[in-house]
């Protein structure tokens, strides 16, 4: 993944530049925030603003525009959509359900929150945020409700697993578009952020759980009925029979009827799937740090480690693995791949819509300014990209445009990284991206109201627990920056 050259569309002075920096990124977030704009048409006029201010011709700024955008598209786009693909079949056919399931039922006690926090970032990795939040929250609930750990207990470790692999590792489409416009190697981001996330995982979501949990007092809101994960795969049933009267032992999560012709995929065929193309990208990386070049094993492993190779096998495998195991015809199979395209439209005008922003700062000189200023201030990059990405993510509530625009002010400082230091200032804007999700988070209001909690709850607990998954991550960061 490159990103795009070319020449400057504008020969502003410093001091013009800063001011049209600023003045683009006031407007997103202004539109964003205060007018309730789609951050698509946002980003747009956040493009024209920064490119006119900044004394490009209006020809100039769309050409940038444009040109980022479909270079994003380009680079991005294809992995989200393939990722989607995974993520619906792994959805509609129960295989994560199962996951859930089996993982569950196999620990009892003080272990189920790690057991939690495990399988949230194991379905994780496939998963959007939201996706993953609509179908763990019954769960949750429901092992909350048969056992007396605490609802805070269990959902904190769950989020927090989600929430760190969103921000941390790819495919999701925050790392994607910072490793796009970094021009970093996928296959050591995803290494390095494989190794961030085990500990960030940890303190944000056993550790972080178990002490809030005694602090704010959440009750379990009510199940009605059965509670389903949203593409109608393997169903989680309330039933008192299911507990042991005598010794109150939590109920097991048991299978609902699944339809004819129907039948579960299986825990080991689900976990299969989610973890091959991690595995390919993953060989990739280790491949070309040990193999030389021109060997025949490290190309055969850069071709299957390649993204879009390595998700498309994914996706082949998952369309045997849980599409056709679980009982789906071709047809149905096909539908569930192309339903999952719809529900990404919004994202990926999102990542288009930032890679033309991201241009146009590119292109206007910004980058290079901000890059000689942290020359001249002695400034580190990976404290100026995660600095930068907690800026926008506080005022703007995304952590997509957080990362999307923090990558292109620090892109020019890439070009005079190393390549674990280039994968490193990547991890370190997603770490930023995360800071604090509050009132103009749309994920903040999801976990408000799946659990059931106040403002103020919320923000002692998903907000804090994103405050820490931010700051533990990018500690993680730095501390990875000095050994390699």
């Amino acid at each position: 993944m490159t990103m795009l050259a070319a020449e400057a569309i504008t020969d502003a002075g410093t001091g013009q530049l800063v001011l049209a920096a600023v003045l683009g990124i006031v407007v997103v977030v202004l539109l964003i925030a205060w007018a309730k704009w789609h951050p698509f048409l946002a980003l747009i006029m956040g493009s024209a603003a920064l490119g006119l201010v900044a004394g490009a011709s209006p020809g100039a700024t769309i050409d940038s525009f444009t040109a980022g955008l479909g270079s994003t598209v380009g680079n991005v786009g294809l992995l989200i959509a393939l990722g989607s693909m995974i993520g619906a079949l792994l959805a509609e056919s129960g295989g994560a359900d199962g996951i859930v399931n089996r993982i569950v039922n196999s620990v009892t006690g003080s272990a189920l929150p790690w057991a939690m926090a495990g399988v949230a970032a194991l379905i994780g990795l496939p998963l959007f945020f939201e996706v993953g939040v609509v179908l763990l929250v019954p769960i949750v609930l429901l092992v909350a409700r048969r056992t007396d750990i605490g609802l805070l207990r269990i959902g904190i470790p769950a989020l927090a697993g989600l929430s760190v692999l969103h921000g941390l590792v790819p495919p999701h489409p925050g790392p994607l578009v910072a490793i796009a416009n970094l021009n970093a190697d996928l296959g050591l981001t995803l290494l390095f952020g494989l190794i961030c996330a085990i500990p960030t995982v940890i303190i944000a979501g056993p550790v972080f759980g178990n002490w809030i949990a005694k602090r704010v007092h959440v009750p379990v809101p009510a199940l009605v009925g059965a509670a389903a994960g949203p593409a109608g795969g393997q169903d989680f049933v309330d039933r008192d029979d299911v507990a042991n009267p005598a010794t109150g032992e939590p109920a097991e999560l048991v299978d609902k009827q699944l339809p004819a012709g129907r039948r579960n995929p299986g825990f080991a065929a689900a976990v299969l799937t989610v973890l091959v193309p991690i595995v390919l990208m993953l060989a990739r990386a280790v491949a070309e740090l040990t193999l030389t070049e021109g060997n025949s094993v490290r190309g055969f492993f850069e071709v299957l480690g390649e993204p879009v190779v390595a998700l498309l096998l994914g996706l082949l495998l998952a369309m045997w693995t849980l599409g056709r195991r679980a009982g789906f015809d071709r047809e149905q199979t096909s539908a569930v791949i192309g339903g999952s395209l719809p529900p990404i439209a919004g994202i990926l005008l999102i990542v288009a819509a930032g890679g033309g922003f991201k241009q146009v700062l590119v292109d206007a000189g910004v980058g290079n300014v901000v890059a000689d200023a942290a020359k001249d201030a002695n400034i580190n990059a990976l404290v100026l990209g995660f600095l930068v990405a907690v800026g926008i993510r506080l005022a703007t509530g995304s952590a997509t445009v957080a990362t999307i625009t923090a990558a292109g002010i620090v892109a020019p400082l890439a070009t005079t990284l190393d390549k674990p230091t280039v994968a490193l200032l990547a991890l370190a804007i997603g770490a930023g991206s995360l800071f604090f999700s509050h009132v103009n988070d749309a994920g903040f209001w999801l976990v408000k109201e799946y659990f059931g909690m106040t403002v103020g709850q919320t923000i002692k607990t998903w907000s804090v627990m994103e405050t820490i998954i931010s700051v533990v991550g990018f500690a993680c960061v730095m501390v990875l920056s000095v050994f390699v």
